[in-house]
Order: C-alpha cells, then sequence, then structure tokens
C-alpha cells in the first residue's frame, strides 16, 4: 500500500507474523547502498530487533550471525557487502555526541540504520527512510516513508518481494548475488532447498542527446527493456545454448524470476584463465554462428524484440569512447579536431573492410563473468550463459575477440591462440569456412572492442565514481596491440602509435 504525503511518500506493509518481519529486513537490505540512513521507531515488542537483525544478517549474507544490541556501546558496525552501522542512541547525552561517534564519516562509506532516531535532533541527513513499527490486531504494520533515490530503491525493493509472490515465491529468502556495470543487478532467492535467480533489470535510462540528435543508447542499440533478455534467451534455448530458464516476468517493471546455472567460476582457483574451457567456449560459439537466426524474437505474446545490426553508426560511437574518454585521461586534456578527425577517417576505412564479412548472433559481453563452468555436465551444456539481452547481429568474429581477449583477466598469447584454434577448427568441421577472411574480422573486432574497453573503463571511473576498472587498463592496452599487429591494421596501426594512443610495442 502506497500513500502520498506531499513530497515524502509512505509505503505500509503488514507483517502478520515474525517471519514477514525478517523478509521486510531482507527487503531493505537489498537497496541499502552507502550514505542511506534508516531511522528506525516503534514501541517495546513491535519488532524492531527481528528486523534489525535480519537486515544485518542479509547485507552480511550469514544467516547465523551475531547482531547483538548496540544500546551500550552506541554504535556497532559490520563489514558486510555495503558496510553496515546499527546505531541506538538511547542514552545519548546530546545530538553533538553524533560528531564523536563519527556518523558522517561512516556514511561515506556504509549506510547506517538508527534506533531512537529522536534523539538526533536536526542532525541526521533530510534524506532519512523513517521506519515505524506498530502493533496491529494480532500483527504489525511497518510504515516506510521519504523521498529520494534511497526510497524509490526501499520501494522497488518491496515491489520485487511482491512479484516474488505472485510467483509462488513470497517466502523466499533473498541474497545479493551480483551486479555488473549498468543498473541491473540480481539476487539469489531460495525456497524449499530450491535456488532461482531475481534479476532486476529497470528501463533503460537513455540519457542525453549525444550525436545527430540520439542519446548514445540508441546508437549503441542499448537495450532499452527486460524484454529484450527474454527474447534472446528464448532464442538461444532454442538454438541449444544453455541459458536461464524464465519462470516469471513482469516485462513493465523489469523482474524476472530465472534459473539458476550454478556457482562453477569459468576461470580457475587463482582467478587464471583454463586454456580447456576458453576452448569450449570458443566451440559453443562456433556452433552458434554455424546456423541462422531469426532477427525478430517475440518476448510474449504481442511484444516483439527486433535485434538491432551492429551497424557503422554503432561500430563508430563505440570506438569514439577512445578519444572521448581515455585520451583526455592519458594525456590530460581533451582530444584535438585534427586527432579526431584523422581517427574517424582510420576508422571508416577498417570498417569498409566489414561489409562483406559473415554476420550471426552477436551477444556481445561473451567473456567470463558472463560464462558459468559446469564441469559435471556433457558438451555445450558445460557452459552456462548469461547476460545478453544487448545482442546484435554482427560480425561472428566480435565474440571470439571478446572471449579470447577477456577485458577481465589476463589472456596469455597462447590461450589466445588456442581459443581461436578451437573456434576455427569448429567451423571447419562443421562445412566450409574461410580463414583468412575470419582472421582479419577477428582483428578488426578485437582492435574495435578493446579502444572501446579502453574508454568506457575510464568512463566508470569518472563519470560514475567506479575506480576499480582502471587496474584493467595495461591489460586492455596490451590486448589492444596484439590486435593492431595484423597486417591488414598496419594503416590503423601506424596512427594509434604516431598519436600515442598505444606505445610502440615492436
Amino acid at each position: 500500500m502506497t500513500v502520498s504525503t506531499g513530497e515524502r511518500r509512505v509505503l505500509e506493509r503488514r507483517l502478520p507474523d515474525e517471519q514477514a518481519t525478517m523478509r521486510l529486513g531482507e527487503d531493505i537490505a537489498m537497496a541499502l547502498r552507502a550514505g542511506d540512513v534508516i531511522a528506525l521507531t516503534g514501541d517495546l515488542g513491535a519488532g524492531k530487533t527481528t528486523l534489525s537483525r535480519a537486515l544485518i544478517r542479509a547485507m552480511a549474507d550469514d544467516a547465523l550471525l551475531e547482531v547483538p544490541s548496540p544500546t551500550f556501546t552506541l554504535v556497532q558496525s559490520y563489514d558486510t557487502r555495503v558496510p553496515i552501522h546499527h546505531f541506538d542512541l538511547y542514552r545519548l547525552a546530546s545530538a553533538n555526541e553524533l560528531d564523536e561517534l563519527g556518523l558522517d564519516e561512516m556514511l561515506g562509506t556504509g549506510a547506517a540504520l538508527i534506533e531512537w532516531p529522536d534523539r538526533a535532533g536536526d542532525r541526521l541527513p533530510a534524506d532519512t527512510i523513517s521506519l515505524e513499527i506498530e502493533h496491529l490486531d494480532d500483527g504489525r504494520l511497518a510504515r516506510l516513508s521519504g523521498f529520494g533515490p534511497a526510497f524509490e530503491r526501499i520501494a522497488r525493493s518491496l515491489a520485487m518481494r511482491d512479484f516474488l509472490a505472485t510467483a509462488g515465491w513470497g517466502e523466499a529468502s533473498r541474497r545479493h548475488f551480483t551486479g555488473d556495470a549498468s543498473a541491473r543487478s540480481y539476487e539469489t532467492v531460495r525456497l524449499a532447498g530450491e535456488a532461482r535467480v531475481l534479476m532486476n533489470s529497470p528501463r533503460l535510462v537513455l540519457g542525453p542527446p549525444v550525436r545527430d540528435g540520439k542519446p548514445y543508447a540508441v546508437i549503441a542499440h542499448t537495450a532499452q527493456s527486460v524484454a529484450a533478455f527474454v527474447a534472446i534467451d528464448r532464442a538461444l534455448a532454442e538454438g541449444g545454448v544453455s541459458v536461464p530458464e524464465i519462470f516469471a516476468e513482469d516485462l513493465d517493471r523489469g523482474f524476472l524470476l530465472i534459473g539458476h546455472l550454478g556457482d562453477g567460476n569459468f576461470l580457475g582457483p587463482h582467478g587464471e584463465p583454463v586454456a580447456e574451457r576458453y576452448a569450449a567456449a570458443a566451440k559453443v560459439l562456433a556452433a552458434m554462428h554455424g546456423r541462422p537466426w531469426q532477427e525478430r524474437l517475440e518476448a510474449a505474446p504481442g511484444v516483439v524484440h527486433e535485434v538491432p545490426p551492429f551497424d557503422r553508426d554503432a561500430l563508430m560511437i563505440e570506438v569514439d569512447l577512445l578519444v572521448d574518454w581515455y585520451v583526455p585521461y592519458a594525456t590530460g586534456k581533451p582530444a584535438s579536431d585534427a586527432l579526431r578527425a584523422g581517427y574517424k577517417a582510420a576508422w571508416n576505412a577498417v570498417f569498409d573492410r566489414l561489409d562483406s564479412v559473415e554476420k550471426s548472433l552477436v551477444l556481445r559481453d561473451f567473456h567470463s563473468p558472463n560464462i558459468i563452468w559446469r564441469g559435471d555436465r556433457k558438451g555445450h551444456d558445460r557452459l552456462g550463459v548469461i547476460d545478453f539481452q544487448d545482442a546484435l547481429i554482427g560480425p561472428s568474429a566480435y565474440d571470439v575477440a571478446s572471449l579470447a581477449m577477456d577485458a577481465r583477466v589476463t589472456v596469455p598469447p597462447e590461450i589466445e591462440a588456442t581459443t581461436v584454434a578451437a573456434y576455427v577448427a569448429a567451423r571447419k568441421q562443421a562445412g566450409a569456412f574461410d580463414e583468412a577472411a575470419f582472421a582479419e574480422a577477428y582483428a578488426i573486432m578485437a582492435a574495435q572492442r578493446n579502444s572501446k574497453i579502453l574508454g568506457i573503463f575510464v568512463r566508470l571511473n569518472e563519470r560514475d565514481g567506479k575506480p576499480a576498472y582502471l587496474k584493467h587498463l595495461p591489460r586492455i592496452s596490451d590486448y589492444l596491440r596484439r590486435a593492431l599487429a595484423h597486417p591488414a591494421l598496419a594503416a590503423l596501426r601506424d596512427f594509434y602509435v604516431r598519436n600515442g594512443l598505444i606505445g610502440d610495442a615492436g
């Protein structure tokens, strides 16, 4: 139930028993980010302790975590996915003591759950979320009120619980699974010993126009709704690729309940590439590229997803990320008009060569984070594939380059070579295959992808505040040098070296 009170919004949830109170704690935990503050109030026995423990245990992914009352210590801190600081201000002598407790510093990296928030006076942030629990008949009523991004995240998390309920999974436990560089997130939900994945994929925010009156996402053909995932998932399943089964869907709100493909890491025990697994993944691609794919795919009755083309506009706006973001980062100044003009001309000359190359369904991010190794299975079923909603119809060599030059892990030249060789051998075994044309297309798409990624990783740092991606830049630069070593890219390589876009490694 949602009640409007001016600028603040109010959400009410009936809690018939202790389990429902614990589930509300989980729901809030799934939405929390650094800087969020929850002000918790309620009478004695209303369920504040039950909710607090469930919230903190969900953040820690530890159902047995000891969560003592902070009554005497005033604050208990937990090193969870997002650090959570549990305050009890009953013994606070003055609101000024919050400075001594370090609330502001804690909110820089974590979230706060505060009991007896009235003792803080006006010292809490304006966007603090109020959570009041009161007795109601034989149960409880929880009332959340607030405004801003934190409140909207919690409201969406509660909507996800409602979605689970419509799918018969309303009593499932929820735990953070993974997120990616986009707004999508995933949770593991468990009920009666079975695990599934709850996918949260809000409609894409397009952003401002960047070229010809169009936003970047439109030009690059980024999927705008979860319908793309559903359509591609069903097509891949029919094509023999192991993808998650879809059990329930809400296309309007962007919620899916899908199968859990397992926890098997595609990489080795120390995060290293395993040659045999990369070769197996290459054979999955070979099987995909050896069959035709429809460009109009049904996501639901009356909902058709048109698989976009990996056209020149998309190719170019992606490589432009290098001059838009990486060049200023690496040189300390924006790319000059002369550099941009020469860069565009050099790439257009290369893209001309793609007109006649083989086209197929391109998953776009076919690399280790999106491949699940299932060694107890056989054949292609050993590899579960996820995160393919941005698929296009384009040069099939692109996905091979995405795999063999894995952006998140250092693939040495010898494993890159065996991965590509496994793909080529499988294609040849299935029928006629132009290996020389593929090798040239592979080099072009590898250079295009790694140029794009250099820009994306810098953008993630500077625009989105995610500096962890910068550690990958040396690897991506090395991949780019490898790709540009192909004789067909000699002119493009000379341009990169001449303008300091890569070092001349010989």
